[in-house]
């Protein structure tokens, strides 16, 4: 089995358009979205179309979660002057569109040949606010994933790819579609963004487990033009990101 793992795309549909592209050459067997579909960028419904075109197994992120309840943003651990963008965005999706996002797992497990158990969710299993880094201590790590019974883990949240053996576990990272940080988020230092798209494939070919974590450019003219016609409330975070390129 062969499948791609994407995870949070915020939105910007360009550079899904190009991840899409990319994993059609790659021969997988089933597409995973690892959560936080459609929040702060600027076309949010044309992710949730690509999604359902796919038949995309999607996991709820916090920003999914709070689309679906932006009453409780906070609780949700959406940056305060993030909210306005969550509030535009939940405004451009129909009740279609939120039912579907409603529909969202928390949880997936993927069960591979020679009982290699794979648990895929945004955070962690147990919050999708959870952080789980390359720097995470392993005391934590314990406390997210006791009682876990897989031994292959991926998740999305940081915006960072990551691979990291724990034990005989291993923790993955798909990266980010639509915001890939160049370091990790901390509370009073903004992200800053790189130019690319990020995902990851996992396979199992014979004796070999494969995580290939793949970075795909994307058009960033095409997707600050969509940017600039939405009427985005954060449009100017996203000129900022890409004046210097």
């Amino acid at each position: 089995m062969r499948i791609a793992f994407i995870s949070d795309i915020h939105g910007n549909f360009t550079a899904l358009e190009a991840v899409l592209a990319d994993i059609k050459t790659q021969d997988v067997d089933q597409l995973i979205c690892l959560g936080d579909a459609v929040s702060l960028g600027p076309q949010p419904r044309e992710v949730l179309d690509a999604l359902r075109e796919w038949n995309a197994v999607t996991i709820m992120g916090n920003h999914d979660q709070a689309t679906l309840e932006p009453e409780r943003c906070l609780e949700f651990e959406i940056t305060e002057h993030l909210i306005p963008d969550l509030y535009w965005g939940r405004a451009q999706l129909s009740r279609e569109d939120l039912q579907y996002i409603s529909s969202f797992e928390m949880t997936k497990t993927v069960q591979f040949e020679r009982n290699i158990e794979l648990l895929a969710y945004h955070g962690s299993p147990k919050r999708t606010t959870h952080l789980v880094l390359a720097t995470t201590p392993a005391e934590i790590l314990d406390e997210y994933y006791k009682g876990q019974t897989a031994s292959v883990f991926i998740g999305g949240h940081s915006h960072i790819q990551m691979e990291r053996r724990h034990g005989n576990k291993l923790f993955l990272n798909a990266g980010s579609v639509g915001n890939a940080f160049k370091f990790a988020y901390t509370p009073g230092n903004p992200p800053s963004l790189l130019p690319w798209a990020e995902y990851s494939i996992i396979d199992l070919d014979g004796n070999v487990l494969r995580a290939d974590m793949r970075r795909v450019y994307f058009d960033i003219e095409t997707l600050l033009k969509q940017v600039k016609k939405s009427g985005l409330p954060g449009a100017d975070w996203w000129f900022r990101q890409y004046e210097e390129r």
